[in-house]
């Protein structure tokens, strides 16, 4: 309990309330992110545990990545001129994220910053949805530490080429800041060998899934509380661990039992 008081019109000595307004704190939800790699089973641990959290208490599941990779294989479909099309926006978004290299024009950084506003705004409806006292499950989660990669600042990689360009960066960068200063909860980092995560997920370039696995192990988000857990294993087993990880903060939820964890309904 808070009591906030006006003493504008008293002397330090007698600051005495004029007026007080009686502030109870909202429940704030729990915030569980998932990160990895592609391929490290993000997208099928969340919405399993978004739904069986929903079971008992209000839950959504966030999702904050930019969604450009799926967006240019959806392009490489189209007929005719599809594949020439990915390939070129493809090439233009390496030399964006590569440190040394200079961003490839203002339509390019504009369409980069684009995903990353729309990646705030969903941050913002997150942080709207904890405040309401939900509990919210992320797939992936924003970070300011290495840029141009595994949701980091993708305009602060690459040398801008003009003044707009340049102040596109430097707010980018601003959004990726505010976002790095809200920890969740718990960060799940999901590690997968890129050898795994490729027959996984076939149409991603071996030689990406590496790099950003070896990314992903640099990264703290800022000193939040995380845990890895070993996604190459089967999914029951992954899973299990994951109930493992998060049952402090649920344990009304989760259970143990002699042949793992398993979800209990309230």
């Amino acid at each position: 309990m808070t009591v906030l008081t006006d003493c504008s019109h008293h002397p330090a000595s007698l600051q005495a309330p004029a007026r007080s307004i009686l502030r109870v704190p909202r429940y704030r939800g729990k915030l569980i992110a998932f990160v990895g790699s592609d391929g490290s089973g993000k997208t099928t641990l969340t919405s399993r545990l978004s739904v069986e959290l929903a079971q008992d208490r209000p839950t959504t599941y966030v999702y904050l990545g930019l969604g450009s990779g799926d967006l240019g294989r959806r392009i490489g479909q189209l007929p005719v001129i599809g594949h020439m099309l990915e390939k070129k926006l493809s090439k233009k978004a390496k030399t964006t994220r590569t440190q040394g290299e200079k961003i490839p024009g203002s339509l390019t950084a504009l369409v980069v910053y684009a995903f990353s506003l729309k990646r705030y705004f969903n941050h913002l409806k997150m942080q709207n949805a904890l405040r309401a006292g939900l509990t919210v499950v992320t797939d992936r989660y924003p970070q300011a530490e290495i840029a141009g990669t595994c949701d980091g600042p993708g305009l602060s990689a690459a040398q801008p080429g003009n003044f707009f360009v340049a102040w596109l960066r430097k707010s980018e960068a601003s959004l990726y800041q505010r976002m790095a200063e809200h920890h969740p909860d718990l960060i799940i980092h999901l590690d997968v060998s890129p050898q795994v995560a490729h027959q996984r997920k076939p149409d991603h370039d071996l030689e990406l899934l590496q790099t950003k696995s070896e990314i992903m192990k640099q990264l703290r988000f800022g000193g939040a509380r995380m845990v890895s857990i070993d996604a190459s294993a089967p999914f029951q087993t992954v899973w299990t661990q994951v109930v493992h990880e998060i049952q402090p903060f649920f344990a009304s939820h989760f259970s143990h039992v002699e042949t793992g964890y398993t979800v209990q309904s309230s």
